[in-house]
Parts: C-alpha cells; sequence; structure tokens
C-alpha cells in the first residue's frame, strides 16, 4: 500500500522532494529477495504469464529466480515424457525438426536428448513453488496457468499440480538453449458452468469448482516456468441434495508476493 502510494506521487507529475531516499534503503525478511531484481525483470516475467497470447514463451528466456533443491542431475525422462518434450520443440520452434537419438535422420533435424535435471522447488523473485517430488514443500505445488483455447481467441485459467521441475538443453541455431519446464498435472474442469462457478461475490467469481482428478497426460503438462500465473489452495468441498451428493475440488487463488499494478 506504501508502494502504491509513492507510485501515485510519482506519477501526479509534483514536485516531491526526498523520494529519491526510499531506494536506498534496503528491504529486509522476504521482500529482500526481490531487490536481487530489478522492477523491469519482475514485471516482463510477470507479464509474460498473463498475456500468454501476446508474449510468446520458448522456456529458454531468463528468469528472476532459481530451481531449489531437491536436485537429481542428468536423470533419464520417462519415454513418455521424451515424446511430449519432442512435441513441445516441434510446436515451438516451428521452423526446426526434432527427433529421437538413433533414429531416422533427416536433413537438419535437432537430436532431442533424453537426459535432463531434475528439482523439487522453484523460487521466483520472493515466492517458491513446491511439487510432489518435494514432500514439505507439497502445499506450494498447486499452480494456475493461463491457456489459449482451441477456438485459437479465448484464454482460460486452469488448477494444477506441479510433479517436478526440470532444466532441458537443445542445441539449436548454433547455440545451446537451456529451457526451464513444470511438469503439470491439471484438474480436469466440471461439465457445467454454473457448478463451476460456484462461489461468488457481487457477481465477480472468487472460488471455483473443478473435478478432484487429472486430465490424462498431454502435450500440455509441460509449460515453461513462464507460464505460471499464480498459486491456490485446494479445498475438496461436497455438494449434497436428497438424492445424491458429490466431490469436487474447491480452487482458492492465492495472490502473488510480487504485485503488480
Amino acid at each position: 500500500m506504501a508502494e502504491t502510494h509513492v507510485n501515485d506521487i510519482i506519477s501526479s507529475g509534483l514536485e516531491v522532494k526526498g523520494l529519491e531516499l526510499i531506494d536506498k534503503r534496503s528491504s529486509v525478511g522476504s521482500l529482500s529477495d526481490n531487490d536481487e531484481f530489478s522492477m523491469e525483470e519482475m514485471h516482463r516475467f510477470l507479464m509474460n504469464s498473463r498475456n500468454i497470447a501476446d508474449s510468446p514463451i520458448t522456456g529458454s528466456e531468463k528468469f528472476p529466480g532459481s530451481l531449489l533443491k531437491p536436485q537429481f542431475e542428468n536423470i533419464r525422462l520417462e519415454e513418455s515424457i521424451h515424446d511430449l518434450l519432442i512435441e513441445y520443440y516441434m510446436d515451438t520452434y516451428v521452423d526446426s525438426t526434432f527427433r529421437k537419438p538413433f533414429t531416422e535422420d533427416t536433413p537438419n533435424s535437432v537430436i532431442v536428448l533424453n537426459k535432463a535435471n531434475q528439482y523439487g522447488r522453484c523460487q521466483i523473485g520472493a515466492e517458491i513453488f513446491g511439487s510432489i517430488i518435494s514432500s514439505r514443500h507439497i502445499k506450494n505445488s498447486f499452480i494456475l496457468a493461463k491457456f489459449i483455447n482451441r477456438d485459437g481467441n479465448s484464454v482460460d485459467i486452469y488448477p494444477g499440480q506441479i510433479q517436478y521441475f526440470f532444466e532441458h538443453s537443445i542445441y539449436l541455431s548454433s547455440q545451446n538453449l537451456v529451457h526451464t519446464f513444470a511438469f503439470v498435472r491439471w484438474y480436469k474442469a466440471v461439465s457445467s458452468s454454473s457448478i463451476r462457478y460456484h462461489f461468488s461475490i457481487n457477481e465477480i467469481c472468487n472460488v471455483e469448482l473443478w473435478e478432484n482428478s487429472f486430465y490424462p497426460i498431454s502435450r500440455d503438462t509441460l509449460i515453461p516456468i513462464h507460464n505460471i500465473l499464480g498459486r491456490f489452495v485446494p479445498v475438496k468441498y461436497k455438494t449434497s441434495n436428497r438424492i445424491n451428493s458429490r466431490e469436487y475440488l474447491a480452487v482458492i487463488p492465492v495472490n502473488r508476493k510480487f504485485h503488480l499494478r
């Protein structure tokens, strides 16, 4: 709130002395993590996750944070994940061809190795995202991300749970590109939109209901960490009437620790 008030004063055009002293004060606690990154870096990163149609991301872009332990280097990915990784690169770099090692060679094709560095957590600014392979941080593994729907125009937000993070490298255009991914299982949408938007205040939806089960693993289970929109708290919610009852997953969004106006 204080930062917002200061920004309002600055944008008002009034000549106010002493504001330059604010930038010289160091933050404390979790806020000090943001000092490592410029405002421009954080702004660019968060805008990528919000405007996915206007800010295409490959996953090799720098991000204001780092991957954290538990760490497992040079692991062999499951064959199904390896296939999805090739599919991801084909969709992302449409002018290139990708293939597995020891398969039929095609001109100018890029070999996708089945080796990656796996991580249990990821820090972005002052916020840490967990995964199911880091048992102490499972509660931080529930995330929201935006996807462009099949119509190619509309965008929707989906909840999911991070299974793990990993880094993968490919040699493309005479350079080694390191991509940072999250392997996410996505929750199924309920069949009726009237059920999905179950909780609301003044016609503004705050909590949504989703199926308490995952979609099958597909190409969308691999996303660049840049596409993570935020976290949510999962709560089991049971609806009932005189005939039957059913259990859903209530998705309660959690505000990002770094907020942009």
